[in-house]
């Protein structure tokens, strides 16, 4: 069996920690491990290290690999790249088409999707449900819903058929969220669970059921080549898999798993995971407050003081800070609406933007001036470029530096700086072991980041 994790979602309901440069899938807010790693760490419980995959953007292609990496503890490659985001159907096409074409699979493989970024305890109950709908998705699609605690309106809803066969039961139809009273109802009817985005099915079935109702996706998988699905995907219909096919197949099975799950579709959502102390508050980061309860207090960089709230969420970034009454959490997505409408930087941007060599954290900015910390992996260099609007300075602060300017090479240490003329080529590189740290001090008439001419990169961006 081959599991995929689908990591494609920009996750804006979490702004501003998630942010399209950065989205909800790589964040740890629950520990030392992403959303992204704890999928990973769950599929291997059924599923051979080398048989994960991940379908995402063109733009996440590195964080996916340093976290997946991290996860499985040796280098990731097994990495499907939608040059557009299509949505969901398009996406899972385009993975049969790649293990079609390069996975060396065939029509009889069974083949599991998840979410990138979601809850599951324990995992032990998922691992069981995988191993039980084997058989069925062989001539079935399976979903698996998940047990409803509360009348929940953020979740789509799957309606079960009767006569089951143990937890696997026939599906009756798929509903959109409802509204509350409507939501209650299914909670008391007992046959409704809630959809939770994970299914199975063997290559044969799913490429059948896009011949049926999809003949465009049928067409990318069985006519085109993969680089002519990658050359034409733009083309394809962007659409989910429920409206492209769920809500139309006849061959659909629910296998109802009874676990604690979360989407973490909302910062209130986050609140039912985090620990909480006596008055009912969950904390992460510098915070002190003062006859505060059942608030929720994120914050990654300056202190954060509360005195006399209740009910509260106060999200903290180093450039942004949401404050919001916890049950309107869901709202986040109309505030990031609103403020992309206006080209907000902060809605795409962090301060710290990662690189697959490393990242850099921009520490402050003025007319003529930019200043950065930069950090360097181990063995990794930065392309080799040139500015036409800047001269930069770089004082290393912990490490060793390999610096190419020209054609003349110098090593640093701590405490040694160098000066980069502008239009001239230059490099910067770790030879070292550990990360190399430096502050890069830019001055000039223009210092946006598109004022970098690359000549080479080890990782294919010139």
């Amino acid at each position: 069996m081959k599991s995929i994790i689908m990591a494609g979602g920009s996750g804006t309901r979490l702004w501003p920690y998630s942010r399209k440069s950065f989205p909800k899938q790589f964040l740890s807010l629950l520990g030392e491990e992403s959303f992204i790693e704890a999928t990973c760490r769950r599929l291997l419980l059924f599923t051979q290290p080398e048989a994960v995959y991940v379908v995402t953007g063109e733009d996440y292609e590195f964080n996916v690999i340093d976290h997946m990496s991290k996860a499985l503890k040796h280098e990731f490659r097994n990495l499907i790249l939608e040059p557009v985001g299509r949505n969901t159907a398009p996406a899972i096409a385009l993975t049969i088409k790649y293990l079609l074409d390069k996975g060396g699979a065939d029509n009889e493989d069974i083949v599991f999707f998840s979410p990138s970024d979601h809850i599951i305890q324990p995992d032990e109950v998922l691992k069981k449900a995988i191993e039980d709908s084997k058989e069925s998705a062989r001539a079935h699609i399976v979903t698996f819903g998940i047990v409803p605690r509360t009348p929940d309106t953020g979740y789509g809803y799957i309606e079960l058929g009767t006569s089951p066969h143990g937890d696997i039961y026939p599906v009756k139809r798929f509903v959109e969220k409802p509204n509350l009273e409507t939501a209650k109802g299914y909670l008391e009817a007992g046959n409704f669970m809630w959809n939770s985005g994970m299914f199975m099915f063997s290559i044969g079935v799913i490429v059948e059921a896009f011949r049926k109702f999809s003949p465009e996706l049928y067409e990318m998988i069985t006519v085109w080549s993969y680089e002519e699905a990658i050359e034409n995907y733009a083309t394809l219909p962007a659409i989910s898999i429920d409206y492209a096919v769920m809500e139309k197949a006849k061959n659909i099975l629910c296998h109802r798993v009874d676990v604690k799950w979360n989407d973490i579709g909302s910062w209130e959502s986050l609140y039912e995971f985090l620990p909480k102390d006596a008055a009912g508050n969950a904390v992460i980061g510098e915070v002190e407050l003062l006859n505060t309860k059942n608030s929720m207090i994120i914050t990654n960089k300056s202190l954060t003081t509360l005195i006399g709230m209740d009910n509260t969420a106060v999200i903290a970034t180093e450039d942004a800070i949401l404050v919001t009454h916890r049950k309107e959490t869901q709202k986040v997505k109309e505030l990031v609406d609103i403020m992309r409408e206006k080209n907000r930087p902060e809605v795409t941007e962090h301060v710290t933007t990662y690189r697959p060599w490393g990242s850099y954290t921009v520490l402050e900015e003025g007319p003529r001036y930019k200043i950065k910390r930069i950090v360097v992996l181990p063995e990794h260099s930065l392309s080799l470029q040139r500015h036409k609007h800047r001269s930069e300075h770089w004082v290393v602060v912990h490490g060793m530096a390999e610096v190419l300017i020209g054609g003349a090479t110098t090593i640093l240490h701590d405490n040694q700086s160098i000066y980069v003329p502008i239009f001239e080529n230059h490099r910067l590189s770790n030879p070292g072991k550990i990360p190399l740290e430096i502050i890069e001090v830019q001055n000039g008439e223009y210092v946006g980041e598109d004022d970098i001419e690359r000549v080479e990169d080890n990782y294919g961006r010139v």
